[in-house]
C-alpha cells in the first residue's frame, strides 16, 4: 500500500491441481510450479495450500522484491499471464500486457477479461485488481536486502488471481470483469492511473472498480472481517454484507484519518471515472509490523485467513456482477 512511511510511524485443470509453466532465475527457462487443488464442496473453491503455492512463488528470493522494471517483477508478470491463459482469462489487449507510459523502466500491468453472458449487461464492466510491484532490494538488516513484499502486495495479488481463476473456469458472470495486477504502485499508483486513463479514453463502461491490498493478516478484535477504504463514499459495505450474509465488511476510523482512499489503486479510477472504487483490506496498522521492510516475508502470512477471505468475496463478487441494476451507488 502506498503509505507514507513518516505517517506510519514506522498456477492446468479447472478445479484440479495444476502444473504452471513459469520464469525462474536459476534456469532461465520454464519450470513446472504444481499448485495444489482446492476444495471441491461450493462454498470452499480456494484453500490455504493453493493459497500458499502461489505465494510462496510471488514472495520468494528469487523475484527479488517485485521492483517494478526489475527482472523480478518481470517473473512474476509471465507467472500471472500464464496463470491466466491456465483458467481460461483471455487478454484485455492484444496480449495481458499494458506497458505503462509514465514511468522510465519497461512495465507492465497485467490484464485479463472474463466476458459477461448478458447480451447487454456484458456492455457494463467490473475492473478487480491489485498491484504485483513491490520495492525490491533495501538497505540489508542482519544480512536480508529483499524486501519480499509477501503482505504487500503479494497477498491481494494472489486472491485477484484466484478470483479470476473462479470466473474464468465458472463463467458465472452476467457482467463482464476486468482482472488487473498493476504495476509501479510502489512508485506512485503509476500502472492503475496509466490503465485508468486508457480505458477512459476509450470508453469503457465502467460500473465499478474492488481493489485487494495487504490482506495477508486477519484483523484483530473486529466484528467484521475485512474494512473498504472510502467506506461513507458509496453503499459498497451495505451491497457486501447483503451477498455475504454476513458482517463481512465493516469501517476501519483509522484508514478514514490517514485517507487510505487515495493511497492504493482504487483512487485512479475514481479520479477517471467518477464510480464506486473502493480497497478491500485487512492490514489495520497494529496486526502486521513489516511494512515496506525485509520481514515481510511469506512465512508470516496466514494462508487460512486468505482462503477464507476469497470464499467468502466470490459469492459478493457474484452478486454484483448478476444484479440486474446497479446496485452499487455513490453517497
Amino acid at each position: 500500500m502506498k503509505i507514507l512511511l513518516h505517517t506510519l510511524g514506522l498456477i492446468l485443470l479447472m478445479n484440479c491441481g495444476s502444473t504452471q509453466m513459469v520464469q525462474t532465475p536459476s534456469q532461465g527457462g520454464e519450470q513446472s510450479v504444481t499448485v495444489n487443488p482446492a476444495k471441491s464442496d461450493e462454498d470452499s473453491f480456494t484453500n490455504s495450500e493453493r493459497i500458499g503455492d502461489i505465494m510462496k512463488y510471488l514472495a520468494s528470493d528469487d523475484l527479488k522484491g517485485r521492483d517494478s522494471g526489475s527482472e523480478g517483477i518481470e517473473m512474476a508478470a509471465k507467472y500471472i499471464e500464464n496463470y491466466f491463459k491456465s483458467y481460461q482469462v483471455k487478454p484485455y489487449f492484444d496480449s495481458y500486457r499494458d506497458t505503462i507510459t509514465n514511468y522510465k523502466e519497461p512495465s507492465y500491468n497485467i490484464v485479463g477479461i472474463v466476458e459477461g453472458s448478458d447480451p447487454d449487461l456484458k456492455n457494463e464492466y467490473i475492473v478487480i485488481g491489485a498491484h504485483y510491484d513491490h520495492i525490491g532490494t533495501i538497505a540489508p538488516e542482519n544480512g536480508d536486502y529483499i524486501a519480499n513484499g509477501a503482505n504487500d502486495n503479494a497477498s491481494g495479488t494472489t486472491s485477484v488471481m484466484e478470483m479470476a481463476r473462479y470466473f474464468g473456469t465458472h463463467k458465472t458472470n452476467k457482467r463482464s470483469l476486468i482482472f488487473a495486477l498493476f504495476t509501479a504502485e510502489e512508485k506512485g499508483l503509476l500502472g492503475s492511473e496509466h490503465l485508468a486513463k486508457k480505458l477512459h479514453e476509450q470508453n469503457l463502461n465502467l460500473y465499478t472498480m474492488l481493489n485487494f491490498e495487504m490482506i495477508g493478516v486477519p484483523l484483530q478484535g473486529k466484528d467484521y472481517f475485512v474494512y473498504i477504504t472510502g467506506y461513507n463514499r458509496s453503499n459498497l459495505a451495505e451491497i457486501s454484507n447483503g451477498y455475504a450474509d454476513e458482517e463481512l465488511v465493516g469501517f476501519l476510523p483509522t484508514a478514514k484519518e490517514y485517507n487510505l482512499y487515495q493511497r492504493s489503486d482504487n483512487y485512479a479510477f475514481h479520479k477517471e471515472f467518477g464510480v464506486p472504487s473502493h480497497t478491500f483490506c485487512t492490514f489495520d496498522f497494529t496486526n502486521f509490523g513489516h511494512y515496506h521492510k525485509v520481514g515481510d516475508e511469506v512465512d508470516l502470512m496466514d494462508f487460512d485467513h486468505m482462503a477464507t477471505l476469497v470464499n467468502k468475496v466470490l459469492p459478493v463478487l457474484e452478486g454484483i456482477a448478476n444484479a440486474s441494476t446497479q446496485e452499487i451507488q455513490l453517497k
